[in-house]
């Protein structure tokens, strides 16, 4: 599996402590669509070694999806040096492949953090 499994006991080291932004997945076995997102989050990892990503089980571990208010999954959290600046609820719908392949995109470039949102490589532009 691709990413660190994130409970409550590692959380604070791994996600708040981390030298890289951390990319977290909240997720079920039993839930269809965090089955569909599974592989793109794993992709992320695979590709994006400047990034941390994290999987939250959120039957193992409801205190964290309480702290971040989770209620629906998949949910995906990004934190930059400790703190929370983004959350989505995520759908998705294998049938709608061409806003699933767009999705992956933004999800990819969602953990650009740092670069400029044109992707040219630079730091951000002024």
């Amino acid at each position: 599996m691709a990413g660190v499994t994130i409970t409550k006991e590692n959380f604070e080291a791994e996600v708040l402590h981390s030298t890289k932004p951390v990319l977290l997945d909240f997720w079920a076995t039993w839930c269809g669509p965090c089955r569909m997102l599974s592989p793109i989050v794993d992709e992320v990892a695979e590709e994006r070694t400047d990034v941390k990503v994290g999987k939250v089980n959120v039957d193992e571990q409801p205190e964290l999806a309480s702290q971040f208010g989770v209620m629906s999954i998949p949910t995906l959290l990004v934190f930059e040096q400790g703190k929370l600046v983004r959350q989505a609820v995520v759908f998705c719908d294998g049938r709608h492949h061409q806003g699933h392949q767009r999705f992956t995109e933004d999800l990819r470039r969602s953990c650009t953090v740092g670069s400029c949102s044109c992707q040219c490589g630079r730091k951000r532009h002024r």
